[in-house]
């Protein structure tokens, strides 16, 4: 985590908001990856979905990401934790690498901790974002 403002829409505050507070009576009440999500969100600039730069990472996006280290690539669609199946790609918005994730947009670099360790990842590129392909309400 680092402190270079991220952007996240009003829906997705909106929702995340509200996955904070349902997530506090679930398992993940004493998730450490709650209050990093909660320390993200409290840091973005919120802007309205039409108003969204087509290269940031917003929730239900689909991106490409590159390990600094190895160089590998990655394709992740970031999801909420219902809708999330690693199987498929789609990781949840509470997993470290979700949660890291969400704001950055093409060409920033974020560091996170995952339980393996401090991995660096480079935004690639967006493959889909919805509010880039007209879809304001996901």
């Amino acid at each position: 985590m680092d402190n270079k403002p991220i952007y996240i829409t009003e829906h997705d505050l909106e929702r995340l908001k509200k996955l904070l507070i349902d997530a506090k009576s679930t398992e993940y009440r004493k998730s450490e990856y709650l209050e990093k999500l909660q320390e993200e969100i409290s840091r973005a600039k919120v802007v309205s979905p039409r108003d969204i730069p087509s290269d940031v990472i917003t929730m239900n996006s689909t991106v490409s990401l590159e390990d600094e280290d190895t160089k590998e690539e990655e394709a992740y669609t970031l999801v909420f934790p219902e809708d999330s199946d690693l199987k498929q790609g789609k990781l949840s918005v509470l997993a470290p690498i979700g949660t890291a994730m969400l704001g950055y947009k093409v060409g920033d670099i974020f560091e996170w901790e995952v339980p393996a360790g401090k991995r660096r990842l480079l935004v690639k590129k967006i493959i889909y974002q919805p509010e880039a392909s007209g879809n304001f309400e996901l």
